[in-house]
C-alpha cells in the first residue's frame, strides 16, 4: 500500500470520528433539551395528553365531516374551531347541569340544617317499612335526632365539612378547568395540523422502529377507539337506559343520577356503586319491591355490558384478550388517574402485539 492510499486512509478514518463525535454530540444535546422540555411543561403534559387522545377518538369522524364541509379547501382555521368548539359542548354542558345542581342541593342543606336546628329532625315516614331493626333505630333516631339542642354539636359539624368540601370542589374544579381549556386548545391545533403531523409521525417513526414501530402505534390508537366505544359510550348507554329505569321507578332526581350512573359506568365495577345508591333512594322514596326490582335490573343490565358488549368492542379489533384489558384499565386508572382509562390499554395492547412480533420471529429463526 503506497503512502497515498495511507493518507486517504487515515484521513477518511479521521472524517467518520469526525462525523460520530458530531452525531454523539447531536444525541446528547437533543437528550438534555427534551429533559428540560419536559421538566418546563410537565403540568401541562397531562393536558396534551387529553387532547391527544381526544384527536385519536374523534379523528375519524372529523374526516369524514371535513370532507363534507364546503369550504374543505379554504378557511382551514375555521371548521377546526368549530369541531373543537362541539366537541367542547358535549363536555362543558352537562357538566354545567351537575355543578348547578350541586350548587342547588348545597343550598337546599344548608337551608334544611338551619331549619332543623330549631325544630330538630322528626322520624321518617318511611322508617315504617323497614322489616328488621325498625324499634332500635326509631330508639335511636328518638334519642339523637328529635331534641334540637342535642343535634346543635351535629349539625356545627355537618356544616363545617359542607364548607370544607365546597370549597375543596371549587379549587378542583378550577384546577380541572383550567387542564380542560389547555386540553381543548391541544385539541384545536391537532385537528388543524393533524394531517401534517400524521405524515412527520410517520417518518419519524420508520426512521427510529423501522415499520414495526408504525404497527405499534396502529394497535394503540386502535385500542384507544376500542376504549371510547367500550367505555365511554357503553358507559353513556347505560346511563341513559337506567336514568329511564329510575324515572319510571320514582327514583327523585332520575336525570343527575342517570348522569352519575353513566360517569361510573366508564370504569369497570363503579356502577355498582351507584346502583346501591339507587336502590336505598327507591327504597326510602317508594317501596321495597320496586327497590328490589330497580337493583336486580340494573345488576343485569350492567353485568351484560360489563362481560359482553365491552370485551367485544376494546379488544376486539386488536385480540386483546380481556383480562389484559382489564388489568391495563384498572392498573392504569391506579396510576395514571382518569387518565389511565386510555393509557393502561394502549399500553398492554402495544405490549401484546411486541411479544406476538417477537414470538413470530423466534420460530422463523428456530426453522
Amino acid at each position: 500500500m503506497s503512502s497515498h492510499e495511507n493518507n486517504v486512509t487515515v484521513s477518511s478514518l479521521k472524517t467518520i470520528d469526525y462525523y460520530q463525535k458530531q452525531q454523539n454530540a447531536r444525541i446528547i444535546l437533543t437528550l438534555i433539551l427534551l429533559v428540560f422540555g419536559i421538566f418546563t411543561i410537565k403540568n401541562f403534559i397531562p393536558a396534551l395528553v387529553w387532547g391527544g387522545i381526544f384527536a385519536i377518538a374523534c379523528w375519524p369522524l372529523y374526516k369524514k365531516v371535513k370532507q363534507k364541509w364546503p369550504f374543505y379547501n379554504h378557511y382551514n382555521m375555521l371548521f377546526p374551531f368549530l369541531f373543537t368548539t362541539a366537541v367542547a359542548m358535549i363536555f362543558m354542558l352537562p357538566l354545567t347541569w351537575i355543578i348547578v345542581q350541586f350548587v342547588n342541593e348545597t343550598k337546599s342543606i344548608s337551608t334544611w340544617l338551619t331549619h332543623v336546628q330549631q325544630t330538630g329532625v322528626p322520624i321518617p315516614s318511611w322508617m315504617e317499612k323497614i322489616p328488621v331493626g325498625k324499634n332500635a333505630l326509631e330508639h335511636w333516631w328518638t334519642k339523637n335526632l328529635t331534641d334540637p339542642e342535642d343535634l346543635a354539636y351535629f349539625i356545627h359539624n355537618i356544616q363545617e365539612w359542607i364548607v370544607a368540601f365546597t370549597t375543596k370542589i371549587g379549587s378542583q374544579v378550577a384546577h380541572r378547568g383550567i387542564l380542560f381549556f389547555f386540553s381543548i386548545t391541544t385539541l384545536f391545533f391537532l385537528f388543524r395540523d393533524g394531517d401534517t403531523l400524521i405524515r412527520q409521525s410517520i417518518i419519524a417513526s420508520r426512521k427510529l422502529f423501522g415499520r414495526q414501530g408504525e404497527a405499534i402505534a396502529q394497535q394503540m390508537i386502535i385500542t384507544v377507539h376500542g376504549t371510547v366505544s367500550g367505555m365511554v359510550f357503553v358507559g353513556l348507554g347505560e346511563g341513559i337506559v337506567l336514568g329511564a329505569l329510575y324515572a319510571i321507578s320514582g327514583t327523585p332526581h332520575p336525570a343527575l343520577l342517570g348522569i352519575l350512573t353513566a360517569l361510573g359506568g366508564m370504569i369497570p365495577f363503579c356502577s355498582y356503586i351507584v346502583i346501591v345508591l339507587v336502590s336505598v333512594l327507591t327504597l326510602l322514596n317508594s317501596s321495597f319491591l320496586i327497590a328490589l326490582i330497580v337493583f336486580l335490573l340494573s345488576v343485569v343490565i350492567v353485568f351484560a355490558a360489563d362481560h359482553f358488549i365491552r370485551p367485544t368492542l376494546i379488544g376486539g379489533n386488536t385480540k386483546l384478550h380481556f383480562l389484559w384489558v382489564l388489568l391495563g384499565i384498572l392498573g392504569g386508572i391506579e396510576t395514571w388517574g382518569f387518565l389511565g382509562l386510555f393509557l393502561g390499554p394502549a399500553i398492554m395492547a402495544a405490549l401484546d402485539l411486541m411479544w406476538k412480533n417477537w414470538v413470530k420471529e423466534k420460530k422463523i429463526h428456530k426453522s
